[in-house]
């Protein structure tokens, strides 16, 4: 099974320059690629002159995460893709689990490893950890991650298991799959595109899978800091257009009237913890949420899957029942629309 390896970089040299000497030296079953955002350091240069066997791609332009890679893999050969962010550590053997999964489950179209935190080993990180998840009103979680509550690796996900979705930070997807779903949505830019592209094969019958014998480490933030307004604005957009193209039509207005109110609640939160630029970064994303309302409707499938979630409002079972870890949440009453 030929499988590549990508890499988006964007002026990312000293990120090359510190992990990508892992996935060379634990990547000899796949093809390795950098595709460069057109970045104005020298990562381009760095690759050719330390990585002769390192394949590069250079887009014309800054695409971002989700045009980036659309546009970056036309150019790539292999039936899985293994998207790999700069600041990912990769260990020993991380493939060989992933290839073996793939092969021996057809149906299986994407698969997430276990990703740790670089800073901390010993614990999940915040993108993806053991696999993600998502509540009625398009709040997401992972096993070993609740919002900001970060779970120590104790074995307690070592398993291989179906979720919903599976982080950017390191996404396995067959090629195929990746064609017929036409990539990631391009509009997205940056943050979330890989849960909505998670959703669109859910909603076409495909599994994604989490894979824990492949590990992975973390930085996280690396391209753009946790508390970043532009960060707070792409996610609270992204995620409201999301939801726009993939809830089902009988949810579709009750749950996106019910988020946008949570979210005007989230922008409160803000202006009382005196941080005014995420506020405005709220307002701004429902503003373009707005402008882009039709666009977006016009992008809806004819088909929507009605189990798209694990629990109806995780939101309250974190802050107010105070359920910090995935595992609890089990043994409140999950629905199911089946």
């Amino acid at each position: 099974m030929k499988i590549a390896v990508v890499i988006l970089n964007w002026n990312g040299t000293k990120l090359l320059e510190q992990f990508l000497p892992y996935i060379v030296k634990y990547s000899s079953a796949a093809d390795i690629f950098v595709a460069d955002n057109a970045s104005t350091d020298d990562s381009v240069a760095f690759v050719k002159a330390n990585f002769p066997t390192v394949k590069i791609v250079e887009n014309e332009s800054n695409f971002g995460f989700a045009q980036g890679y659309n546009e970056a893999l036309k150019n790539v050969d292999a039936e899985i893709y293994a998207l790999v962010n700069s600041d990912i550590e990769v260990t020993e053997n991380w493939l060989e689990p992933i290839i073996e999964t793939f092969e021996n489950e057809p149906k299986t179209a994407i698969i997430q490893p276990k990703i740790l935190d670089f800073k901390r080993k010993e614990y999940f990180e915040y993108a993806g950890a053991a696999g993600g998840f998502m509540d009625k009103y398009g709040y997401m979680f992972c096993r070993g991650r609740m919002f900001d509550t970060l779970e120590k690796d104790n074995g307690q996900y070592d398993d291989h298991c179906e979720i919903f979705w599976a982080s950017g930070a390191c996404f396995f997807i067959r090629s195929s799959v990746y064609k017929e779903l036409k990539g990631f949505d391009a509009d997205f830019f940056a943050h979330q595109e890989e849960i909505d592209l998670c959703w669109r094969a859910f909603n076409k019958g495909h599994i994604v899978k989490y894979n824990w014998q492949s590990k992975v480490y973390h930085v996280g933030g690396a391209t753009l800091q946790q508390g970043n307004p532009r960060k707070t604005f792409l996610n609270f957009r992204n995620s409201l257009l999301m939801m726009l193209k993939n809830l089902p039509k009988n949810q579709l207005f009750p749950v996106l009237f019910i988020r946008l109110i949570l979210d005007g609640i989230a922008g409160i939160q803000f202006l009382l913890q005196g941080k005014l630029k995420h506020l405005l970064a709220v307002l701004k994303a429902h503003f373009s949420f707005y402008w882009l309302l039709f666009k977006y409707y016009k992008k809806r499938e004819h088909f929507q899957f009605q189990n798209y979630y694990k629990t109806q409002n995780v939101v309250y079972l974190y802050f107010i029942k105070k359920i910090k870890v995935f595992n609890n949440i089990l043994g409140t009453k999950s629905i199911n629309n089946n």
